[in-house]
C-alpha cells in the first residue's frame, strides 16, 4: 500500500453524514453524551448496553424523533468471548456492512484492595476495561479498513497514576493505553487510534464522601469537575478534525494529571 497517500480525506470534515458509530457503553453518562454530540454532527449510532434496556431505548427513540433510522441499540456482555463478533454481524448487518467508528467506552469502576482483591474482581475489571476493547476493535476492524474508520478508547488519568486501593482497575485502564498505541501502530495507515483519559467528570454512582470529592477538587488546577460534554467534545475533535493524529491518548482533566 503506498502509505503517502491517506486513507481518508486530509482535509477535516464539518460533518458526519452518512458515517456509523458504535458506542458501547453507551445508555447513561458519558456514553449517552457521546451518542448525542456525533448524532448532533450526523452520524448514526449504535447504542450498546449491558443491562441499561430501558434508558437506551429512550435514547434511541429521542434521536430517531430527531433523524429517522439514525439510531438503534444492541445488548451484549462484552467480557464474553463471543459477543464481540457476534455484536459485529448484528451491527453492519443493520447498516448495511458499514461501520465508521468504534468508541470502546464500556467500563466497569470499583476499588479493590489488594487484601480483598479475587478472580472474580480481575475478570470484571479487566473484562470490561482491556478485554472487550480488544476484541471489539478485532471484530470491527475489517469493516473500520474498509472505510478508513477510527477507534476511540476512553482511557483514565490513573492509567499513568494509581489511585489508592484500585490495584487492578488502574492496571487495566494502564493496559488499555498501551492498546490504543499498539493498534495505532499495527492498523495505520488505513484506521486511526486514538483515547481520551478522563479525569473527574462525574462522581463515581456509589458516591464519594464529601471529603473525598473536596480532596480531588483540590487537585485539580481549573478548581472543578469536568462534564461528560467536555468528554464528547474531545472526542468528536478526534473523530472530525484530527485526521493527522493517531497513537494519542488526551487528558481531560482540568490540568490535574499535570502534578498531584
Amino acid at each position: 500500500m503506498n502509505t503517502s497517500t491517506p486513507a481518508r480525506d486530509a482535509q477535516p470534515r464539518e460533518q458526519l453524514n452518512g458515517q456509523w458509530a458504535l458506542i458501547t457503553g453507551a445508555a447513561k453518562r458519558i456514553g449517552a453524551c457521546l451518542c448525542r454530540t456525533l448524532h448532533a454532527h450526523g452520524a448514526s449510532v449504535v447504542i450498546h448496553y449491558g443491562t441499561s434496556a430501558e434508558a437506551a431505548d429512550a435514547l434511541a427513540a429521542d434521536l430517531n424523533a430527531q433523524r429517522p433510522g439514525s439510531a438503534f441499540t444492541v445488548q451484549g456482555n462484552l467480557t464474553d468471548s463471543k459477543t464481540p463478533g457476534s455484536l459485529l454481524q448484528d451491527v453492519t448487518a443493520r447498516t448495511g456492512g458499514r461501520l465508521d467508528i468504534l468508541i470502546n467506552n464500556a467500563s466497569t469502576f470499583y476499588p479493590t484492595k489488594l487484601a480483598e482483591v479475587d478472580t472474580e474482581n480481575w475478570n470484571d475489571l479487566i473484562g470490561t476495561n482491556l478485554k472487550a476493547p480488544l476484541f471489539m476493535a478485532q471484530a470491527a476492524v475489517p469493516f473500520l479498513q474498509a472505510g478508513g474508520g477510527q477507534i476511540i478508547n476512553i482511557v483514565d488519568i490513573h492509567a499513568q497514576r494509581p489511585l489508592a486501593n484500585h490495584v487492578v482497575y488502574g492496571p487495566a485502564k494502564a493496559g488499555l493505553a498501551m492498546l490504543t498505541r499498539s493498534l495505532a501502530k499495527d492498523l495505520a495507515p488505513d484506521v486511526r487510534v486514538n483515547g481520551v483519559a478522563p479525569g473527574a467528570i462525574l462522581w463515581p454512582e456509589q458516591g464519594l464522601s464529601e471529603q473525598a470529592e473536596q480532596s480531588i477538587l483540590r487537585q485539580i488546577p481549573l478548581g472543578r469537575t469536568g462534564t461528560p460534554d467536555d468528554i464528547a467534545r474531545t472526542v468528536l475533535f478526534l473523530v472530525k478534525d484530527a485526521p493527522y493524529i493517531t497513537g494519542q491518548i488526551i487528558a481531560v482533566d482540568g490540568g490535574r494529571s499535570v502534578g498531584w
